[in-house]
């Protein structure tokens, strides 16, 4: 992380959240399902790890941002029928 970084999100940002691969598999296949969104694993952290905390952020506005549907077609059926 460079020193710019840095600086902007220890002055930013509040919390640092994280989520387990079975929580992004589990994202990927909510919005696949409910939303008709294709996205990679990753692309869907900010959701997977909200999703997670939900009772917390009930009342709250939240944006995230969906990006990275740049994953192969063969591997996103993979993890999906995979899913535990």
């Amino acid at each position: 992380m460079g020193q710019h970084t840095f600086a902007i999100i220890h002055h930013l940002v509040e919390d640092i959240l994280t989520a387990s691969d079975d929580e992004l598999i589990d994202a990927m296949y909510f919005l696949a399902e409910r939303m008709k969104t294709i996205v990679e694993p990753t692309a869907c952290l900010g959701f997977a790890a909200a999703k997670a905390i939900r009772e917390q952020l009930k009342g709250q506005r939240i944006g995230i941002i969906l990006s990275g549907g740049n994953i192969d077609m063969k591997r996103y059926a993979h993890l999906l029928a995979n899913k535990n």
